[in-house]
């Protein structure tokens, strides 16, 4: 007989998209039970008044945010929350022996000065950060199944990421000269009402936003640094695409030796990613397109070299609310807690 005991885990921020993700997830997992859903302006209602197509499913109420409380039923809790709010409920976790996983950018710096210039919010748990590892298991998997807290990527840095990391990491382009061209469905700017992602507004549109000082682009660039072994300034990008999941990151940059070509580039990626199962390079030729990632934990890469311009341009597909978010989650996860890492996961989309 195996071991029969769920581990459980709590979502706090149950309500957003990234809330109801991880439970349609970890409803699904065979190692965990769902012991605990937190929110303050949804507190007192049932899961299922805000998701009527689970009722059915799941049969939790949306409770006050107590740590205390948390920490005493959950052994794993993963926050879900808005910039600037984990930072403040995080350090009680961690203190009272819960591996904690967040979903915003709180703990994906590892300079809270960087934080600060960008998010605008002042920390005073620095002696928990600095414990934190950036979770991208692709990049840091042995430093993720030995951590007690996880800062999980955003989903644009996720889809660049994994574009960029073996070029950078081998060295194979001029690192100055990256640019980040990415587009992502509505679903990634949150359920909270905006105009900007009213139906009228969105479809039949395309639009550039947050140019030139999107958060996301100095969490990328401490990434590429580390990676480049230098500081590296990034280009980057994002536009609003009128559909609702999906991210599609294509990644120019210049090419150290102009004499690459496709097939090596091709053979030099499927190398760099032989032992990450969520990562599929596609053959020579193949270009990714969202739908295929839709639904699931898998990225899609696609890579091409210009002999003309001297350049390679990466392409790079995920479901923005999957790998992007809640199932890379569950990824770290399964690594932090010694499980196979596709445990529970996704593996094939929706298609079409």
């Amino acid at each position: 007989m195996g071991n029969l005991r769920r581990v459980p885990v709590g979502i706090v921020g149950a309500s957003g998209y990234g809330g109801v993700q991880l439970v349609r997830l970890l409803m699904e997992h065979p190692e965990v039970e769902l012991a605990y859903l937190g929110g303050e302006s949804s507190a007192g209602k049932s899961f299922a008044d805000l998701y009527p197509h689970l009722a059915h499913a799941v049969n939790l109420p949306i409770e006050a945010v107590e740590p205390e409380i948390i920490a005493h039923r959950c052994e794993v809790v993963f926050l879900s929350l808005p910039n600037g709010l984990a930072c403040q409920i995080a350090p009680k976790l961690v203190e009272k022996g819960c591996k904690v996983l967040d979903l915003s950018a709180d703990y994906r710096f590892s300079d809270l000065g960087t934080y600060t210039t960008w998010y605008g919010t002042e920390r005073s748990d620095r002696a928990t950060a600095a414990t934190a590892v950036y979770g991208l298991p692709e990049l840091y998997r042995d430093r993720i199944a030995e951590a007690q807290l996880v800062g999980c990527p955003g989903c644009y840095p996720t889809a660049s990421l994994l574009a960029l990391s073996p070029l950078l990491k081998q060295g194979l382009i001029v690192p100055e000269t990256a640019i980040i061209d990415a587009k992502s469905g509505t679903s990634g700017g949150g359920r909270q009402a905006k105009v900007n992602l009213l139906l009228a507004e969105a479809d039949n549109s395309l639009a550039a936003y947050g140019v030139v000082r999107h958060r996301h682009t100095p969490e990328i660039e401490q990434i590429c640094s580390e990676l480049a072994g230098h500081e590296v300034t990034i280009q980057f990008t994002p536009h609003l695409i009128p559909m609702v999941r999906g991210i599609l990151a294509t990644v120019y940059a210049t090419l150290r030796d102009p004499g690459l070509v496709r097939d090596d580039l091709i053979t030099i990626y499927t190398a760099f990613y032989r032992n990450s199962p969520w990562v599929k390079v596609c053959e020579s030729g193949v270009y990714p397109q969202t739908k295929w990632a839709s639904g699931s934990n898998l990225c899609y890469i696609g890579v091409e070299a210009d002999p003309r311009t001297g350049r390679v341009i990466v392409m790079s597909a995920i479901d923005n609310l999957i790998k992007g978010q809640a199932g890379q989650a569950i990824q770290c996860l399964n690594l932090m807690m010694g499980w196979n890492e596709t445990l529970g996961l996704p593996k094939l989309g929706f298609y079409p």
